[in-house]
């Protein structure tokens, strides 16, 4: 089993962070689906203010490349990222385009 931690913002603005929270109160059907076919096995969202922070423990053959090819495929998947994007904004300093930001690791107890 692997685990990932990344981070993303969201537009700071509180209806905009209410309706987030709302649509990952029941995610689409379809989403589900693409998160477990990945071998993503768990995944929490936590949030901070506008700062999210996403917790994901996969499959030991997970492969971040492998699920963004599988979503670029999916019109679903690609229908909820454009809907998601309406409240999410890249964080200072990551690349243009560029969504939830893989953590570094520094401390494990």
């Amino acid at each position: 089993m692997k685990h990932y931690c990344l981070a993303l913002d969201l537009k700071d603005d509180p209806a905009l962070i209410a309706e987030y929270e709302e649509y990952h109160q029941a995610i689409w059907p379809e989403i589900k689906q693409s998160i477990l076919s990945a071998g993503i096995t768990n995944m929490e969202i936590y949030r901070y203010g506008n700062r999210l922070t996403m917790l994901m423990e996969t499959t030991d053959d997970f492969s971040f490349d492998a699920k963004a090819r599988a979503d670029e495929a999916d019109p679903k998947v690609q229908e909820w990222e454009t809907l998601m994007w309406k409240y999410q904004q890249a964080l200072p300093g990551a690349p243009t385009g560029s969504k939830w930001m893989l953590m570094e690791k520094i401390f494990q107890l």
